[in-house]
């Protein structure tokens, strides 16, 4: 067995004691700048961190609309903005493997000789960027794929011979069906996803095709903060990133093992953020990781502490909905339903409303969610008076 570098195998307090003076560089540069960050200086070592408040994804919104493009967070070595949902605008850098995803590739087993099929969009979003950096630090060639065009997916995958492929779960399934349609034989051995569950069901899938499946756990934002190894035991906290599990609402820690929200330091200089609050919920899992990394484990992704809520690789916003309310008087109510059909997602936006023609405004709403939706009206008063615009039915593996 071998491993991306020898951080993944320090004794704890190495890593505590490194991750600690990394963290007083960053809050010293930081101190005089941040005006949320007053007690910079009393924070000495990363069990200090929890005086510190926490960090909000609308506390970076709200900064950036003020001040764009980065709400006057500190900034360096960037050579790329993207934009996400909301919108909010992220540094990057095209080299370097900026957002560290050159570890979770490794412990893929992908490597120099690997082609990677990247099939995370380039446009606008960061993820097709992120992943062909990291593919870049590791040594694997890479076809920047992207999205779409799924017959040219297939025989760009057959002529090339791409051995691994990155992006959303559930794409590579549909590369793969079409692939059977057209009697087409393609090569892939490892499949590294993101931006969605990977459901239990699916991977098996992959695996019976002789294809290892495995997903990490990233942001926008904060790049890798956990990934999956070939031991399939939890997530490994990556090195880069301090990992704590809260109370949703609230910066206090919860007990080892409870379900609590993601909050992420994240010990890059170029673009620090500290304490960054994901919406995530998860927990830590006990002991050490069977592959032999010694980093802290989380169980993965359980839900989201608020109602966003991922769908196809993009997140949909309480605030999204909102904006259909405002922007149509007629309606009442609005209420976003993502359930699962086979191995797909399937979304619904319900409209308590008067008028029934309202199932017109389809593009519209699609368009504001950025998804493809069903839409349908019902009358005043059915939806279910639980405070939910958005109810997630699809069922996660425990």
């Amino acid at each position: 067995m071998t491993f991306y570098d020898e951080l993944e195998v320090r004794s704890a307090d190495e890593r505590a004691a490194a991750q600690s003076r990394a963290l007083r560089e960053i809050l010293s540069g930081l101190q005089g700048r941040e005006a949320d960050l007053e007690k910079a200086g009393q924070v000495r070592t990363i069990e200090d961190l929890p005086q510190l408040p926490v960090f909000r994804k609308s506390n970076l919104s709200g900064r950036q609309a003020q001040m764009p493009p980065f709400g006057g967070m500190l900034v360096t070595n960037a050579t790329h903005v993207f934009q996400s949902p909301g919108p909010i605008y992220e540094p990057g850098r095209a080299n370097g493997d900026w957002a560290r995803l050159g570890r979770f590739l490794h412990a893929a087993g992908i490597g120099a000789g690997d082609i990677v099929q990247n099939c995370f969009a380039y446009h606008l979003t960061p993820a097709g960027m992120m992943f062909d950096s990291a593919a870049q630090a590791i040594g694997a060639m890479v076809l920047p794929a992207g999205t779409g065009q799924t017959d040219l997916q297939v025989r760009a995958a057959k002529d090339v011979k791409c051995t691994a492929y990155a992006g959303t779960p559930d794409y590579l399934k549909i590369i793969l069906d079409r692939a059977d349609e057209l009697g087409v034989t393609l090569h892939f051995k490892r499949a590294v996803v993101g931006g969605g569950a990977l459901f239990a069901s699916l991977r098996q899938e992959y695996a019976d095709r002789g294809i290892l499946c495995l997903q990490n756990y990233a942001t926008a934002d904060l790049g890798n903060v956990a990934y999956e190894t070939d031991a399939q035991d939890g997530m490994i906290v990556d090195e880069h990133v301090i990992v704590e599990i809260v109370t949703p609402g609230t910066g206090n820690p919860v007990a080892a093992g409870e379900v609590g929200e993601v909050v992420v330091t994240c010990l890059n200089p170029d673009y620090p953020l500290i304490r960054f609050a994901t919406g995530d919920l998860s927990a830590v899992l006990p002991g050490q990781s069977p592959c032999g990394r010694t980093n802290m484990r989380i169980k993965g992704w359980m839900g989201r502490a608020d109602q966003a809520t991922k769908i196809k690789g993009m997140f949909v916003r309480p605030e999204q909905v909102a904006e259909l309310v405002k922007r149509y008087p007629e309606i009442k109510k609005a209420r976003v339903v993502v359930s699962r059909q086979g191995e797909k997602d399937e979304v619904s936006v319900l409209l308590e409303a008067d008028d029934g023609s309202l199932s017109r405004t389809r593009e519209d709403i699609s368009a504001i969610l950025k998804l493809s939706v069903a839409v349908e009206v019902v009358a005043p008063g059915s939806l279910p008076n639980d405070g939910k615009v958005i109810d997630d039915q699809r069922v996660y593996d425990s």
